[in-house]
Parts: structure tokens; sequence; C-alpha cells
């Protein structure tokens, strides 16, 4: 069972059938996936919903459907993931999210993310949450700061998963961390 978490704008939920037009629209928005391989059609989007939905049931965390509480809508995901590749930092726990075009810039990502964050660290116990984008990603670092990860340069690194030869502007990734004692004293606080 997938557990629901209330922010003050924000419900982090399970996944709905409906959800699945809106996250396939804004997995086929150019703007929204600029940084990843490639956009997805329905059913690749179909399908994503649908490990995300397994990996819940496997490894008892995941990342959460996020619905503006005012008005119901869909605004993408937030949530925490164990990356599926080796690289010096794994295994680990991830923190990341895709929101729609239309929720960029109004800290919907965030206000959800610090509440991932939040299950992570109390309901979870981890005692490292980590996030990882590509350098280009400007919108997406800036989360990771607000939120309180910290870059650690020394391991950034070439996402394996990244096709060399189609995306190469795609393979260097930026790592960013935090300990739970550094988020329990709001260190370092952006």
């Amino acid at each position: 069972m997938i557990p629901r978490l209330q922010t003050e704008r924000l419900l982090l939920r399970e996944w709905l059938t409906t959800d699945r037009e809106p996250f396939a629209r804004l997995n086929a928005d150019p703007r929204v996936v600029a940084f990843l391989s490639r956009p997805l059609d329905r059913a690749g989007s179909d399908e994503l919903i649908d490990r995300i939905e397994a990996r819940w049931a496997s490894d008892g965390l995941g990342l959460w459907a996020v619905e503006r509480s005012a008005d119901g809508a869909f605004l993408g995901f937030v949530g925490l993931a164990s990356p599926m590749f080796d690289a010096s930092f794994t295994p680990c726990v991830e923190i990341g999210w895709r929101m729609d075009h239309a929720a960029w810039g109004h800290g919907y990502a965030t206000e959800a993310a610090r509440e991932a964050l939040r299950f992570g660290f109390e309901e979870l116990g981890l005692d490292e949450i980590v996030s990882f984008t590509v350098p280009q990603n400007e919108r997406s670092w800036r989360v990771m700061e607000r939120i309180g990860l910290v870059r650690d340069p020394s391991a950034d690194f070439d996402h394996p998963g990244v096709d060399q030869t189609a995306y190469p502007h795609l393979v260097r990734h930026v790592l960013y961390r935090l300990r739970r004692d550094d988020w329990r004293r709001g260190l370092p606080i952006p």
C-alpha cells in the first residue's frame, strides 16, 4: 500500500487510472523531458506507471503521484527510489521529481520533495538520500539545493544508463547528497 502524504498545498498519493492521460502528456512534452533520453509515448508512459507501482510493492518506497489539493489537478511525481545501476555511491536511495510544465515555478516540486525527504528520514529511517541530474538541468539542481542537498563534485559520474553515442550531452551527471543528521539539524539551509 502506498502511503498518502499531505503538505500545505499538495497530496502525494497512489497512482489512479485517471493519472495516465495527463502523465502521458507530461512525458511527451519536450520541455519536461529535455534532459531525459527521449519523450515517452502513451504506451511507454503507462509502462512507467506500472514499474513505479511494482517498485512500491517490492521496495516499500517509490514515486508518488502529486495532486494539487485545491482542485485535484495531477501535477506529476515526486518520490524515492533505489537506482538500478552500479556507481560509486550505490546502493542508495534517490529523491526525484517530474512535474508538468504548467506546474513549474510555483514551488510544488520543492514542497513535495521536502515531504518525501521527511518520509525517507523519519518513516524509513534512511541515513542518506541522494539526487542527480545533468549539469545543464539547473531547474532540478536548484530544487536539490532548496531542499538542503549539497553537491558532491567528487561523486559526479557518467550515467551508465545513457546511450553515449545518441545522447553524449546527457551522460555526465552531478550528484547531490543529504545525510539524516544534517537534515535533522536543518543544515545546510540554502
